[in-house]
């Protein structure tokens, strides 16, 4: 580790050489070295008084080690076998927020599934264990859907919906599934055009006593957005009837972790077109590009 530190430290000192191809030469064995350089370019950016160009490339080089990490970090999820949803959302949060403190967004998630479980008991049915959910979910830790500020990429990064209790309704969704389905309740997103929604399964077979015209094996849907709001299928054929969208089984049956990363991305790439960043468009496009590869 010393050794490895004192190469990466010889390394950072030639960062504002003037000769291009050492330049080039050294950004390539830094960024060889992976995350393990970026606090000590962090110290030397902030402490070291090495000009103009040092800082420059030395910020480029902490940017391009860290977008790196997160590609390689999320094709390695892609190839996972398990594709955890907490871990995809955090991934890609670490795009915008690379120092975030992943374990308060783990412990803030915990306390949450504790308070709904010391609601329940083996006796509810699912629409009182989804009242039950609501209630601590919306009314105790007041998440709400950011209506005002619906396109702000701030409402796509897990750790700042948990912090800032507001969100668009696929991250809302993404955080009520994560809980819900931590405490062996079988919701599961959707993927609507325009929107996004869960899906409470059929798990015990009750459709065919209630509903037989019901076949893609759902008791009812919850909008997140909407604090819970429960609704069925007829809404749903409503709601795409009104945009021209074919009722397909997609419209009201679980997407894949994978599809829901893919539309957290797309999501992205919508807010900073909006907002102009190019340059975080084409390394989101990069990163939605890994799951067609």
């Amino acid at each position: 580790m010393l050794s490895a530190n004192k190469s990466i430290e010889a390394l950072i000192r030639l960062i504002d050489d003037p000769d291009e191809n050492v330049f080039e030469h050294v950004r390539d064995e830094l960024i060889g070295h992976g995350p393990a350089a970026i606090p000590l370019l962090e110290t030397s950016w902030e402490e070291d008084n090495y000009g103009l160009l040092f800082q420059s490339r030395a910020e480029n080089l902490i940017q391009t080690i860290q977008f790196k990490s997160i590609l390689n970090g999320l094709q390695d999820w892609i190839n996972s076998p398990h594709k955890d949803l907490l871990e995809g959302a955090l991934l890609l949060s670490r795009y915008q927020y690379p120092n975030q403190d992943e374990q308060k967004v783990r412990s803030a998630i915990q306390e949450i599934r504790r308070d709904v479980w010391l609601e329940f008991n083996e006796n509810q049915t699912a629409f009182e264990k989804v009242r039950l959910f609501n209630k601590i979910f919306y009314n105790k830790y007041n998440f709400v859907g950011n209506s005002k500020n619906f396109h702000s990429p701030l409402n796509s990064f897990i750790n700042v919906v948990m912090e800032s209790k507001q969100g668009n309704p696929l991250t809302l969704c993404v955080i009520y599934s994560i809980i819900a389905q931590s405490l062996d309740m079988p919701v599961y997103g959707v993927n609507l055009p325009n929107h996004f929604i869960l899906a409470y399964m059929d798990e015990d077979n009750i459709n065919p006593f209630i509903n037989t015209d019901n076949i893609h094996g759902a008791l009812f849907y919850i909008n997140a957005f909407s604090k819970g709001s429960i609704f069925n299928e007829q809404e749903i054929k409503a709601f795409l009837k009104g945009l021209n969208k074919p009722a397909t089984r997609e419209h009201f049956e679980p997407c894949s972790n994978s599809a829901i990363l893919i539309r957290m991305l797309t999501n992205l790439i919508t807010s900073f077109q909006e907002a102009g960043s190019a340059k975080k468009v084409q390394e989101l496009t990069q990163l939605r590009d890994l799951f067609n590869s």
